[in-house]
């Protein structure tokens, strides 16, 4: 009898978490510190090089649309490869010829945010609702927690890099480019589209042991819907408001966390403290969020991890160099806030649609979040700017909690017209 292949579905998130950790790693944490070298050579103001942020947040939402199109036609691997690509493009450019602010903003925003679109969020979470329906909620928060991994590591091991090398930010973007290079060849030779293309099925179980009766099939639907079916839901729009209203918090507190700890006396290397933990806090936050959605109801699993904001805003309210301590654990619930309803939303959409429609579901999500939320950090140096501090800020992040909350309480999951038992005849509307 031939020996029966190992399920590749566990290698194959092993590569995933890897793909994440450089195509995510390198180009954004690691351009956060390569732009900090590079703002004393390109002369620029500091407004323009957040808007370089702004700007790359932005394309990797609309580049989502996209990216979901190259999937279904070309497949995942294939979009790993073209994202792998244009990220170097990209880094190439800026380590060679970038001089101008101009060239910073659209190779680093524009160039570099369009091809992390393609290598990151998508064909990640693609891939695991592909292989995975009973372990996917675990799947999705171990994939996408290379991240915030990578973002803990990644830059002061570039920082040190760069110091050392006197500086020279053209170098920091060719390591980028050279990084991008290793992670095409582990897409080429290591991605596979889905279980079947390797006559394997689903979390590797038996045929016959697919249609048993299981816990999950309380937690995500058997049935196959289109996207356009959808899309014609209440509940995907709900859980895509859910999501907007839960990244936008993150998205202002990466922005102005660091200028709040340094304005309410806290020093500098201290202030830097708080952004790792709260880039840390993401790990344990998708990790556990993905966790609970294979065994509790969805609804409840973002509630309990929307319901940290609360406490971190309250915490950042009143944190100040006193209660160093208190700033401290603002900053990792934060963090582990947004990474646990970040893997709720993403496994919810697999979880409700199935594995068909979620590239384009997971495309339109992210194109929504990113592009939405966006203009947080702009939001934030809007209102310290009118009131002097950012406490106006973590009110709206407890408000903006309040709506997630309420936006995912209603998206519960949707019943197929298909399953209404044949000879039950629908309400009739007078």
């Amino acid at each position: 009898m031939p020996e029966k292949k190992s399920f590749y579905g566990w290698k194959l998130v092993g590569v995933l978490f890897l793909l994440d950790f450089i195509n995510m790693g390198f180009p954004y944490y690691g351009g956060t510190i390569i732009n900090s070298y590079m703002i004393h050579d390109i002369v620029m103001k500091r407004s323009t090089l957040g808007l370089g942020f702004t700007i790359l947040n932005l394309f990797v939402g609309i580049a989502a649309i996209f990216v979901a199109m190259a999937i279904v036609k070309f497949g995942i691997r294939k979009t790993f490869l073209i994202g792998s690509s244009i990220i170097c493009i990209s880094a190439l450019f800026l380590g060679f010829v970038a001089s101008k602010p101009l060239h910073y903003l659209i190779a680093f925003g524009v160039v570099n945010g369009t091809g992390m679109s393609f290598a990151t969020l998508v064909p990640c979470a693609t891939g695991v609702t592909r292989w995975f329906r009973r372990y996917r909620g675990a799947m999705m928060g171990l994939t996408l927690s290379a991240s915030g991994i990578s973002g803990f590591f990644l830059p002061p091991l570039l920082d040190k890099m760069l110091r050392e090398g006197g500086g020279n930010w053209h170098v920091g973007w060719r390591i980028v480019a050279g990084a991008m290079v290793v992670s095409g060849l582990i897409a080429f030779f290591f991605v596979r589209e889905s279980p079947e293309s390797m006559g394997q099925t689903v979390d590797g179980l038996p045929e016959e042991q697919q249609e048993q009766p299981s816990r999950t099939d309380a937690l995500a639907t058997k049935h196959e819907w289109t996207a356009g079916e959808a899309l014609g839901t209440s509940a995907y729009w709900l859980v895509a408001i859910a999501g907007i209203a839960a990244t936008f918090p993150y998205f202002l507190f990466i922005a102005h966390w660091v200028e709040h700890l340094t304005g309410v006396g806290i020093t500098p290397a201290k202030a830097s403290l708080g952004i790792s933990l709260l880039t840390g806090g993401t790990l344990g936050g998708r990790w556990l969020g993905g966790l609970l959605m294979d065994y509790l109801n969805a609804r409840l699993v973002f509630v309990l991890g929307a319901s940290l904001y609360f406490i971190s805003s309250y915490l950042a309210f009143t944190s100040n160099a006193e209660a160093l301590k208190l700033a401290y654990v603002a900053s990792a619930l934060q963090g582990i806030a947004y990474g646990w309803t970040y893997s709720c939303t993403n496994t919810m959409v697999g979880h409700y649609y199935g594995r068909k429609a979620y590239p384009k579901l997971s495309g339109m999500y992210i194109f929504l979040t990113s592009a939405v939320a966006s203009p947080a950090g702009l939001v934030g140096g809007m209102i310290f700017d009118r009131y002097g501090s950012y406490a106006k800020s973590f009110e709206l992040d407890g408000a903006l909690a309040i709506i997630a909350i309420l936006a995912i309480l209603f998206a519960a999951m949707p019943t197929p017209r298909e399953t209404v038992p044949v000879g039950v005849a629908e309400p009739q509307v007078a």
